[in-house]
């Protein structure tokens, strides 16, 4: 039975975005993924925690992934096996707590008869795969013929082919999957804000015992105390420890691309595919009436505020991708949107970018403060719990078991997804005049707390229009955002509340209705 209606109704973000206390036991830095789970972990433990983000939570690298949750099957040629066992865990526990953003997909791998991997060869790591995952995937991996994989991927070309794989891994939302680990933090006792920036680090007796922040939009400076202070601001990590007086490297940064173009004819699985020219693997993925493909893995030394998909990014994933279609060829006239994230990979210098580890590490400067690096998204509840206990060990806390892996993100207490949707429908339609594509839409998208926004549609009807006519975003979502979720500007609604600045368009037609929305609930 679903557990919708007991999904409690989140505080506003003006009551609580503004950090209303000067002193806490922990006060994070940074609004990423990583970041936010921390928050979350410590504030179910009970402890006082203060995070702040400089921009907008999952602004950086945590909305700019490949939107998947995996175990990382490619791993397994680095013999990285706790790492596979740990990714197949933790993208079990995400499906379990939050359904409605972390859902199964298949996958298929095409094999040519001029690749560097068999099918046989293939065959042996996805049993490794299946193993190592318990076999609690959602299915087993199966060998299919060349007939079967072009039935399923019409867009495959033919010549050369050999086979293909299925195998299962997990889409995801990351922009929202960041939020709600920050919602669930805030509705634990946390204080979050964003676009509240750390300028410096305050010290007492040599020891870290706060920071220094800039409120950017009131443009006041203040400070805040914290017992413990984490640094999780991912590929910004070396400028805060430079604030400590750390000089050595840490991270060697990777730039990630993404493109988006018109739907490819690869039916509901995602492709796994193989490059011509260095054998790096990347994904073509079901996006909607999209299809996002990516990612590519570059060494960056440049601004990680400065970030973006170059013009030889792009070149390369159509061209590869181009590579394995018999359809016409890809051009970047055909791409739609395109963006980039930094990996914040722990330094190892003298290997290739593809091959540097995504395991992560914790530091732990002589001043006391925690700093984490590395890491790859599926992991971050599993590095959030390991953080959580070292802090608390650090500041003598009692020991409390973090209940991050059992208990459900905001939205997250559906139980089984589909047959949620199912139930929830006909109650919905009862309470407001939508379509149901748009509240299965919804129902993706906020989960078990959908019913907050029909809510919100029964106090203010005028909100059930879309924000322009012909638009998908509801005005509704609008005012949700800025009263719920602490949406400030257009583009934390347009990019991260919603995915409408990736789509055609670019949401640039609802921009302005969305800034004069978020002004009157603001």
């Amino acid at each position: 039975m679903s557990t919708y209606f007991s999904d409690p109704p989140p505080p506003k973000h003006r009551d609580l975005r503004r950090l209303t206390r000067k002193r806490f036991d922990v006060l994070i830095i940074g609004g990423g993924i990583n970041g936010a789970g921390m928050a979350r972990d410590l504030a179910m433990r009970g402890l006082e925690v203060a995070l702040v983000e400089k921009g907008d939570f999952a602004s950086g690298t945590s909305s700019a992934s490949t939107k998947l949750i995996h175990g990382g099957l490619r791993y397994l040629e680095q013999f990285a096996l706790h790492l596979v066992f740990e990714s197949c865990r933790e993208r079990r526990v995400l499906q379990t707590i939050a359904p409605h953003l972390v859902q199964p997909m298949p996958f298929l791998i095409p094999v040519y008869r001029d690749d560097t991997r068999s099918l046989l060869t293939i065959r042996a790591g996805l049993t490794l795969y299946d193993l190592l995952a318990l076999f609690r995937n959602t299915g087993n991996h199966r060998i299919l013929s060349p007939a079967e994989a072009l039935d399923r991927a019409p867009a495959l070309r033919a010549e050369g082919l050999t086979g293909a794989a299925l195998y299962w891994d997990c889409r995801m939302d990351d922009a929202r999957l960041c939020l709600e680990n920050i919602l669930a933090a805030v509705e634990a006792g946390a204080e979050a804000a964003n676009y509240v920036e750390a300028t410096g680090l305050v010290k007492r007796n040599g020891r870290t015992c706060g920071a220094r922040l800039n409120d950017l939009e009131r443009k006041e400076e203040f400070e805040i105390e914290a017992r413990a202070v984490i640094n999780a601001t991912g590929p910004w990590l070396d400028r805060i420890c430079a604030l400590d007086g750390q000089t050595e490297t840490k991270l060697r940064p990777t730039r990630g691309s993404h493109i988006i173009v018109p739907r490819l004819d690869h039916g509901d699985q995602a492709l796994y595919l193989s490059t011509g020219r260095d054998q790096r693997l990347f994904f073509t993925i079901p996006w909607g009436r999209f299809s996002l493909i990516g990612t590519t893995d570059v060494d960056y030394s440049g601004n990680p505020d400065a970030v973006e998909a170059t013009a030889e990014d792009i070149d390369y994933l159509l061209q590869e991708t181009a590579r394995h279609l018999q359809q016409p060829a890809l051009s970047t006239d055909r791409v739609i949107a395109s963006f980039a994230g930094l990996r914040p990979l722990v330094a190892a210098p003298a290997a290739a970018t593809s091959r540097i580890s995504r395991e992560h590490r914790i530091f732990e400067s002589a001043s006391g403060l925690f700093s984490i690096g590395g890491g790859k998204y599926t992991t971050y509840r599993a590095v959030a719990e390991e953080a959580s206990s070292m802090v608390c060990e650090r500041l003598g806390q009692k020991r409390v078991s973090s209940r991050t892996a059992t208990t459900p993100l905001p939205g997250g207490a559906t139980g089984e997804l589909s047959a949620f949707i199912e139930q929830q429908i006909p109650s919905l339609q009862a309470r407001c005049d939508l379509p149901v594509e748009t509240l299965k839409h919804l129902l993706l998208r906020y989960g078990s707390r959908t019913g907050h926004l029909v809510s919100l549609l029964q106090k203010n009807p005028e909100l059930t229009s879309p924000v322009v006519p012909g638009s998908a975003l509801l005005a509704v979502q609008v005012a949700y955002a800025a009263d719920f979720e602490m949406a400030r500007t257009p583009d934390d609604v347009l990019r991260r509340r919603t995915s409408l600045a990736l789509e055609s368009g670019q949401g640039k037609d609802e921009q302005s209705s969305v800034a004069d929305l978020l002004e009157k609930h603001t």
